[in-house]
């Protein structure tokens, strides 16, 4: 059973949100700054720059699942998350802090950018996959998990955002902007003082919830065992519709994130008093997700919602894009070209958080789905396998952009006012055309996501009825409940 019923109060959305700004900060860093910085700062090639960070998270996607499942058998005193949210995020900050200040100021090798940012990476892990498995847990509500994912998405893309303009105003102002390198060490170190005071702060405004003992102690760990119930995890219908559209979804996302900048720099040629623009545009796109994505669910729920949104985002999104290789834009660099870019840019991701928002709620259904089919629950082994599809994913949109930047020739010491038209044009050609390929495919396979609110609420009730029938020993498909664990030891529920 969920541990509230009925609406959640409003400290609870906001203390569980909370936990989610170090995973902006590490969005934001990874996302829009850290390919520009070890390219265009320290000058290690930008495909070799994107190789690494998809190598890492291809280690971190294939370690994700095991952490899943060490959180599902956490069996302590303060239940099975809050041991996680306590520990990792003090090293979780002292090696981010060592992503942004290389020894010495200078690049690392290849493989030692990429040990470092697996160690981010897992760390990171460690602290989001816990938090996030918690929103099953706290209710089964149908909208109200939408609301906790509201304040999660909220409270990230807060934290990614408020990095992003102390980039750009505090950290790295001036001529030289994001093209100095000293800034990136206090940006490094703010971030990780953000990143364990959230993690820790949200898991202590939760302990009153969530710190007692689970309701039945998991068999023991075991590395066959934990991939057999992966397996048996990823094997769940409803989890391969929504696995292929988040896929296409998420090389988007990390895509579009990690080319940012170099399309702010050099195809917009925004100012480095307009750059501050960018973030309070993705501000306030995220509060208008915020009012719009309820609505949105209640009327055709999330599945069309995701659908619908990925397909706006894009028809939006690119238009100053087409526009411009039409010739029909205005000419860049100017009043007009910034902001129309930044009004098309509001809207377009706007509904593109809608769509993320929508498909990672689904997620929470699927956990019902799979107690029906298995009779146990098993939240962080499907949130660790959405980390293993969005980080496999991310890692394949980085590249993406390292492979578009070189393909359209940007030389590494590029001036944004001298660019040559056709190596702009070739980016935004290669850019656009995966976008819309990307789009296409996400909205196809989320808008077939199976699991509507009559479906889940029809199956909370059964649920409810099997529960009531273990506690008064009714016969369940020929055996007792009893009878089926004691057949079975992993089959029953783990919370």
């Amino acid at each position: 059973m969920a541990f509230t019923q009925g609406k959640l109060p409003g400290r609870l959305k906001l203390i569980h949100g909370f936990g989610a700004v170090a995973f902006g900060v590490k969005d934001s860093g990874f996302s829009f700054f850290l390919l520009i910085f070890y390219n265009q700062v320290l000058g290690m090639d930008a495909r070799l720059v994107s190789l690494a960070l998809l190598i890492a998270l291809l280690v971190d996607a294939v370690i994700d699942p095991i952490i899943g499942n060490l959180s599902d058998r956490t069996y302590t005193r303060w239940g099975r998350r809050l041991p996680w949210l306590y520990i990792a995020p003090i090293p979780l900050a002292v090696v981010w802090v060592m992503l942004w200040s290389p020894p010495g100021g200078e690049a690392p090798s290849f493989y030692g950018l990429v040990g470092i940012a697996i160690a981010v990476r897992i760390l990171l892990s460690a602290c989001e996959v816990p938090s996030v498995s918690l929103v099953p847990e706290i209710t089964q509500d149908y909208d109200e998990r939408t609301t906790l994912f509201r304040y999660r998405f909220l409270s990230g893309w807060l934290g990614g955002l408020l990095m992003m303009a102390l980039a750009y105003t505090v950290f790295m102002p001036g001529a030289d902007g994001l093209l100095q390198e000293e800034g990136y060490i206090y940006f490094g170190a703010f971030g990780a003082g953000l990143m364990a005071i959230s993690v820790i702060g949200s898991a202590a405004g939760q302990h009153y919830l969530v710190a007692h003992l689970p309701e039945h102690k998991p068999p023991p760990f075991s590395l066959k065992g934990a991939f057999a119930e992966i397996f048996d995890a990823f094997s769940e219908k409803s989890f391969l519709i929504f696995a292929a559209g988040a896929l296409a979804a998420y090389i988007s996302q990390g895509m579009t994130f990690s080319i940012l900048n170099y399309l702010n720099l050099f195809v917009w040629q925004l100012k480095e008093n307009e750059l501050i623009l960018f973030p309070a545009t993705l501000f306030l796109s995220v509060v208008l997700m915020f009012v719009i994505v309820g609505p949105m669910h209640r009327r055709w729920g999330k599945a069309r919602s995701a659908a619908i949104a990925a397909l706006g985002a894009l028809l939006i999104g690119f238009t100053p894009y087409a526009l411009l290789l039409a010739g029909l834009w205005f000419e860049r660099g100017t009043p007009a070209s910034t902001y129309g870019y930044f009004a098309f840019l509001l809207f377009g991701n706007t509904l593109g958080v809608v769509m993320m928002i929508s498909a990672t709620s689904m997620i929470a259904e699927i956990v019902e789905a799979f107690e029906e089919r298995t009779h146990r629950r098993a939240e962080a082994a499907f949130y660790s396998g959405n980390w293993l599809i969005q980080k496999c994913a991310t890692g394949a949109g980085i590249f993406l952009t390292g492979q578009i930047i070189g393909l359209a020739q940007l030389s590494t010491d590029a001036d944004p006012g001298s660019v040559p038209g056709a190596v702009i044009n070739d980016m935004v050609l290669y850019y656009g055309s995966a976008s819309i390929v990307l789009a296409l495919l996400a909205a196809y396979w989320l808008g077939s996501f199976p699991i509507g609110r009559e479906e889940h609420e029809a199956r909370l009730e059964r649920l409810h009825r099997r529960h009531a029938g273990k506690d008064e020993g009714v016969p369940l498909g020929g055996k007792t409940i009893g009878d089926a664990a004691r057949a079975d030891p992993d089959a029953h529920s783990v919370i």
